[in-house]
């Protein structure tokens, strides 16, 4: 027999794949029907029409697509001439992919904190140039876009290269400009967690610039010019007919009103959610935010995410441990202190569930609940 709690319990998780799918599991059968029938798996006429969507989407003249966003990372800085000898400027408070895919290429990471939204600080990045400086690797993360004109304004001066993260925000905007837009080089996740997403690892790269464009359609498949000429040593780095397939289909039908969805979700949880407990940063206008992520930063975090679970809401924390505070970053010579907000941010962020199939009665019901954990 259940117990009160248990009739109680409402399953609300952070993200909902399984929804997702049902929501469309017709038309993503057709489309593993049509891609078996055709035979053609990788890197053929699904991706060229997928890349000339994205482009046309984001607002740029080249899309191409990849296995991953850390793919698109490293890709990108190859394009760019980063490698060994060179630093490049970026928080340290995103996905360990950031990162590392700066060391892949031979650079050195140089970190900046953030600011109360978790985007990285203006106001500090001029400090960290050096004569090594490269590039600037911005973040976007949770579904808005750091203060670009500031930091394209440094990176001018200087005359350094922007790369966008851009995992987390696909479909933001700043100025009215997408992201992917805003700098040199847009990179992007397609993996299944992120707001526009695939069945598995998938990623692409956005640009203006053709010669990052020709370098990178080399890199991604053997460095090959045709079916037997390598020009020069790449890799594999190719997005399967599949899930090209599956991302068009997003493209053309979801992305745009599931963003909708979750701004009004977010609308809400920011009119109920009681302030004297919990932070949510203010989204200025010049800001279109797509709340990949909704992130609220709260106190004792720990213990409202297991009062929260046992009320049948999973929530998530990206990330609890810094990237300067990871393992592998020890040799980077950071210590605990050196980035006072990042490390602050870490011991009380948590993403709620914000996504699309949630309705006004859910977004209330986890509002309530986290209201309640602290009356």
């Amino acid at each position: 027999m259940k117990t009160d709690l248990e009739i109680d319990v409402k399953e609300i998780g952070w993200v909902d794949l399984k929804s997702q799918y049902l929501a469309k599991r017709n038309e993503i059968l057709a489309l593993v029907d049509q891609v078996f029938t055709n035979g053609e798996f990788v890197n053929g006429k699904s991706v060229d029409l997928l890349e000339a969507e994205i482009a046309r989407y984001v607002g740029v003249k080249y899309a191409l697509c990849l296995n991953s966003g850390t793919d698109a990372l490293i890709f990108a800085m190859k394009a760019l001439g980063i490698g060994p000898g060179d630093e490049v400027i970026t928080p340290p408070n995103s996905f360990i992919a950031s990162t590392s895919s700066i060391v892949h290429v031979g650079a050195k990471p140089v970190f900046v904190d953030v600011c109360e939204d978790q985007l990285i600080d203006p106001s500090l990045i001029e400090k960290a140039v050096t004569p090594n400086t490269k590039a600037i690797m911005v973040v976007h993360l949770a579904g808005r876009t750091a203060e670009m004109g500031e930091i394209n304004r440094i990176a001018i001066k200087h005359n350094l290269y922007v790369i966008e993260d851009a995992a987390q925000a696909f479909g933001a905007k700043y100025n009215n400009v997408r992201a992917g837009a805003l700098a040199d080089v847009g990179c992007f996740s397609a993996h299944p967690l992120k707001i526009f997403n695939a069945a598995g690892d998938a990623g692409f790269l956005t640009t203006d610039r053709e010669e990052v464009y020709n370098e990178v359609r080399l890199l991604r498949n053997h460095g090959l010019m045709d079916r037997t000429t390598a020009v020069k040593w790449g890799y594999v780095s190719r997005m399967n007919s599949l899930q090209a397939e599956l991302l068009r289909m997003r493209l053309a039908q979801e992305i745009d009103s599931n963003i909708a969805k979750r701004r009004i979700n977010a609308s809400i949880y920011r009119k109920v959610l009681n302030p004297k407990y919990i932070f949510m940063p203010e989204v200025p206008d010049h800001l279109f935010h797509t709340y990949m992520c909704l992130v609220i930063q709260v106190p004792r975090r720990d213990d409202l995410q297991r009062y929260l679970a046992d009320h049948g809401v999973r929530v998530a924390v990206h990330y609890p441990i810094p990237i300067h505070l990871q393992p592998a970053a020890k040799d980077l010579g950071y210590k605990k202190g050196d980035f006072p907000m990042t490390e602050k941010q870490a011991d009380s962020i948590m993403t709620i569930p914000v996504h699309q199939f949630m309705e006004e009665e859910d977004v209330l019901h986890v509002a309530e609940l986290i209201n309640g954990f602290y009356d």
